[in-house]
């Protein structure tokens, strides 16, 4: 299990270089830039697969079902869910929902041990208190609730196939099925304008996103999954603000409040609490 907790914790501090990132993007067409980005990384994980010699897995019925939901939820529901809570209310409440993933995950990985739910609980709390819980309203909160469901099941549809197919497939299975559903969403929304020239800084910011937010952290995370449990491993989605926080100060967008350090550090306690399960159960393997 210890070997997926450097993944794990890498993979969503990630993410979380993903708000202050955007920003490089703003101007850009908010559905067509997603459906960009997805589609340099499809491009990506094609070339890795043919290097590595990898073969095409075929699905069965059942798999197939679960790839497409996992897609149309974790992907898709919720890049669209984020962009919408945040139009709605601004980015502190969708940030503050999603807060509560290493909660849903550590409840839905079956019966959470009482430390591992204390760890999630802390978690909870240190994400909450760095995002902020900011002015909301009904519109907002629902979108972000969708953007949970989203996050969720990312982790948990993803589950019965990586056995099968691997980090690395299901990430790009995924991630190229993503692309033709968000070039829809993008032209029902955007039109023919989805898509346009990007500035050098708007190119820069989608090389980035699709690269280290998508790619990597995408194997990262998959290749964690399957080693910690989704109880374990949801922990670490607390250092999402983490990395949001640690994006602005290092591109000099914001300056981190005492509130946001406070809210970090409590993360950081959580998952070391919640860890410690962890420990104990492999110290009673080895006696």
């Amino acid at each position: 299990m210890r070997n997926g907790i450097p993944g794990a914790a890498a993979a969503m501090f990630l993410v979380g270089t993903l708000a202050g990132v955007s920003g490089l993007i703003q101007d850009y067409p908010v559905y067509g830039g997603q459906a960009v980005r997805y589609l340099a990384a499809a491009v990506i994980w094609l070339v890795v697969i043919r290097v590595l010699g990898l073969r095409f897995v075929r699905l069965n019925r059942r798999e197939t079902l679960l790839l497409v939901a996992l897609t149309l939820l974790g992907l898709v529901l919720f890049n669209m869910c984020v962009i919408e809570s945040a139009r709605a209310a601004g980015p502190g409440l969708v940030g503050t929902v999603l807060g509560t993933v290493p909660l849903a995950l550590a409840l839905l990985g079956g019966r959470p041990a009482p430390r591992l739910l204390a760890g999630a609980v802390v978690v909870v709390a240190g994400a909450t208190l760095a995002t902020g819980l900011g002015s909301g309203n009904l519109p907002g909160l629902l979108w972000g609730l969708g953007a949970l469901v989203g996050e969720v099941s990312f982790s948990m549809l993803a589950i019965p196939l990586l056995p099968k197919l691997g980090a690395i497939r299901l990430s790009a299975y995924s991630t190229a099925l993503a692309v033709p559903l968000l070039a829809t969403i993008g032209l029902v929304k955007e039109g023919t304008g989805m898509l346009q020239p990007p500035t050098p800084a708007q190119a820069l910011g989608f090389v980035y996103l699709a690269v280290v937010v998508t790619v990597l952290a995408f194997f990262l995370w998959y290749t964690a999954l399957p080693k910690l449990g989704p109880g374990h491993a949801g922990l670490f989605a607390g250092l999402i603000p983490v990395g949001a926080i640690t994006t602005g100060l290092v591109l000099g967008i914001a300056t981190p409040t005492v509130f946001d350090l406070i809210g970090a550090s409590m993360v950081i306690a959580g998952i070391l609490v919640g860890l410690t399960t962890t420990r104990k159960r492999e110290a009673a393997h080895v006696l």
